[in-house]
């Protein structure tokens, strides 16, 4: 049974942030830091990714583990509404799978933190971002090389 009235639990679940939570700041702020630029809750593409590099195609999720399912088998379930949330976290995850899909075949990396690594490991997420910068930055320079059929840039005399 529930502990709230339905009229708490209504109040409590309109308060729950889509964007810009904690999380997303916290990570966001960092990589400020880092000299990484990046839009927001990019709405130009699948998913409306937390935080976009559009430069380098970098689409950046920020999970909470309750709604995005962490450990959804194995976890506790929630005692109210159990169909409901079943349901709904399932959805959730099979969403996730999609839009991971339709970003890749666009091109785009896809990166998702869980909250918890934002919150404990926020350095490493950090790192696993510019990694992912630096990649993408080798790859735009190994796709503007000239390849062997074309003139080398320099001719030298012998």
């Amino acid at each position: 049974m529930d502990k709230h009235t339905p009229e708490q639990r209504r109040r409590n679940m309109q308060h729950v942030k889509s964007k810009d939570t904690s999380i997303e700041i916290r990570l966001r702020k960092a990589l400020w830091h880092a000299g990484i630029r990046y839009r927001k809750n990019y709405h130009s593409i699948p998913g409306n990714p937390d935080i976009a590099i559009t430069k380098y195609k970098i689409a950046v999720f920020c999970d909470s583990s309750f709604f995005h399912g962490r450990d959804f088998e194995t976890r506790k379930k929630p005692e109210t509404n159990t169909e409901f949330w079943n349901k709904k976290i399932e959805r959730n995850i099979q969403r996730d799978e999609e839009v991971n899909r339709q970003l890749k075949s666009m091109g785009w990396i896809v990166l998702r933190f869980w909250d918890f690594e934002i919150k404990k490991r926020l350095n490493d997420c950090v790192q696993t971002i510019s990694d992912a910068v630096l990649d993408a930055k080798i790859s735009q320079l190994d796709e503007n090389k000239p390849c062997c059929s074309e003139e080398p840039l320099f001719l030298c005399d012998p």
